[in-house]
């Protein structure tokens, strides 16, 4: 294969140039600026993890350390087919130095994986690390470290430790319902050896399973039908937002209300619950970030709270969990290119995300194996992961309140578990 890098090593021997912020520069410009790829999901099913994007770049090039980088940004369409299109332009026709890509397997794996092809740099986040990790690389025999990718948040282990912490709060029968999808995050979450079903075994719980279903779903019958014959209590997955919606009214009109929907993806958003009117209180959900976090921009210096804030004042909208990640993939670009000396040479810039420790606005990010086996600790950096339930507020609208921090007390909670009536 002639990848990009293969065709810029010929005329490598022009040596490089220094940018007005100190950080090297392709010599084809003095002032030339260090150029990023990003990629999330902008329209499609899954647009509203990418809501907050053009707030967080337009804060980043705003910033110090922003003036020395051009971000060219693409939209995936929630498409995996078009995800690696739209990374193959950015790497052949717009000439990046590094990929940023945020948000679900769907975006994350196919500009991966291109990155990976084309040795391009990328970092990713927004994706539990083992559907990005194992999904890239399929047989347990052939899994092999990335060269040029490199991932940040929590793992499966995280969320199923999670959502039982938070179930472990009521009293129910342990039987469980399963929504799990046809695509990268439904076939991990069910996954027999990695996913939720030999944990929550080990933990008495019984899962009712019924199969991968199709995305965009519109008759959830059959899963209902078959939780309600189980006398299932409690219900998890990993739907995408308009599934769940159809799921939840399907559900309600069909008369089955557990005690218990921890869901993830499909309910991270306040206007997916608020969709739902007042059937959204008391699900609940993986916490990834909130205005809670005791955590600080390496950028700006802004506390979790103050980011949230600034994106509410800016936009009158109510702060999501993607604005922290998207800001920290960020935090991450400006710090990796400012500990490479040739930021046009990817094995320099590989070697500097590996031997990141930044301290983010989602916490710590280092890529030094904490928490994870061997076969993933060059690639992957874990991040913090607690549980919260939406609250109907009186004044309309809902609250994510953080009922479990087990697994990370130093992230406060704001109440406790209650069930869904």
């Amino acid at each position: 294969m002639i990848t990009r890098r293969s065709l810029l090593k010929g005329s490598a021997a022009t040596g490089l140039t220094v940018a007005a912020g100190g950080l090297a520069a392709p010599a084809i410009a003095q002032d030339a600026k260090i150029r990023l790829g990003y990629v999330s999901p902008q329209s499609g099913p899954l647009a509203a993890f990418s809501e907050a994007d053009q707030f967080i770049i337009d804060g980043f090039l705003g910033s110090d350390a922003g003036a020395n980088f051009e971000v060219i940004v693409k939209d995936s369409q929630s498409n995996p087919n078009r995800a690696a299109e739209v990374a193959k332009e950015l790497i052949l026709d717009d000439e990046i130095d590094m990929m940023l890509v945020s948000s679900t397997p769907e975006t994350t794996n196919p500009v991966a994986t291109t990155c990976e092809a084309e040795e391009i740099p990328v970092i990713s986040t927004v994706a539990p690390w083992q559907p990005w990790f194992i999904g890239q690389q399929g047989d347990p025999g052939t899994w092999e470290p990335f060269d040029y990718s490199f991932h940040f948040f929590w793992g499966l282990e995280d969320v199923i430790s999670v959502f039982t912490a938070m179930w472990n709060q009521l009293d129910t029968n342990k039987q469980v319902g399963a929504l799990f999808p046809n695509d990268g995050d439904g076939n991990a979450w069910g996954d027999p050896t990695v996913g939720f079903p030999p944990v929550l075994d080990a933990q008495g719980y019984a899962l009712t399973d019924t199969g991968r279903y199709q995305n965009l779903t519109d008759d959830f019958s059959a899963q209902i039908n078959a939780f309600k014959a189980a006398s299932t209590e409690i219900v998890t997955g990993v739907p995408i937002p308009p599934d769940f919606t159809t799921f939840w009214t399907q559900a309600k009109q069909q008369g089955f209300t557990p005690k218990a929907a921890s869901i993830g993806k499909a309910i991270l958003f306040p206007q997916a619950v608020e969709a739902l009117g007042d059937q959204g209180h008391n699900l609940s959900s993986e916490v990834w970030w909130s205005p809670n976090h005791p955590f600080n921009s390496s950028l700006s210096g802004q506390s979790a709270g103050e980011l949230a804030q600034a994106y509410s004042a800016a936009t009158g909208r109510q702060w999501t969990q993607p604005i922290g990640f998207v800001h920290a993939l960020f935090e991450m670009a400006a710090d990796v290119m400012g500990r490479t000396g040739d930021t046009g040479d990817a094995d320099a810039v590989a070697e500097a995300i590996a031997a990141s420790q930044v301290e983010s606005i989602v916490g710590r990010i280092a890529f030094d194996g904490a928490g994870l086996p061997p076969f993933a600790a060059r690639n992957v950096a874990k991040t913090p992961l607690v549980g919260g339930q939406w609250r109907l507020k009186d004044s309309g609208g809902y609250d994510l309140v953080i009922v479990d921090n087990s697994d990370h007390p130093d992230v406060p909670t704001g109440g406790t578990m209650e069930p869904i009536l």
